[in-house]
């Protein structure tokens, strides 16, 4: 099993939370990012301000938002984190998200959304590498403390989280200053 020591998750308070914005960029030269959604992701911004600046990542912007996750994701970590798209998150049954983001229903968005994350900066070659190692599966601990099954179908990683669902990573290795984000199409959820 791959063990990542869990960094101490940080709760922002609901002020600052909603304080957080994307600062404007900068000048970046062409090919120092990688584009997810159609924006660009800069590997000298973290991975609270290149989500946010994402089209297709704004469930999840403001699902970390709403679980007090910002200052977290923000730190200097490094995390790795697997990132549901807006459509991953409108798989879910309708009404989930919305029921997730009240107030009421932090402490189980908090565990969903730290499910994806794993501590440490784990590249799509790191995971290939340990898939390859298992036989053909690869178990990573996340920062929730539960448990991702990774393995192969073709050239595409899948992970199997703790119910059986499948998702599919979409984009991999886009590089942040606090880690890496892998871009999936399904969200995840702990047992």
């Amino acid at each position: 099993m791959l063990k990542f020591a869990a960094p101490k998750l940080l709760v922002a308070t609901a002020a600052a939370t909603l304080a957080i914005a994307a600062p404007a960029l900068a000048n970046h030269h062409k090919g120092d990012h990688s584009m997810v959604g159609g924006a660009a992701m800069y590997p000298a911004k973290n991975i609270v301000e290149n989500a946010s600046a994402a089209p297709n990542l704004t469930t999840l912007v403001a699902a970390v938002k709403a679980a007090g996750l910002v200052d977290t994701l923000a730190s200097p970590g490094p995390f790795t984190v697997f990132a549901p798209t807006d459509d991953a998150f409108a798989k879910l049954p309708a009404g989930t998200v919305e029921t997730l983001v009240k107030p009421e229903n932090k402490a189980t968005l908090t565990q969903i959304l730290t499910y994806h994350v794993v501590a440490g900066k784990v590249t799509a070659k790191d995971i290939v590498a340990l898939i390859k190692q298992g036989g053909g599966k690869a178990v990573i601990k996340t920062v929730q403390g539960g448990t991702l099954t990774a393995s192969l179908q073709g050239q595409n990683v899948v992970l199997t989280d703790a119910k059986g669902g499948k998702s599919i990573v979409t984009q991999t290795d886009v590089m942040q200053s606090n880690g890496v984000v892998h871009v999936i199409d399904t969200v995840v959820m702990p047992g």
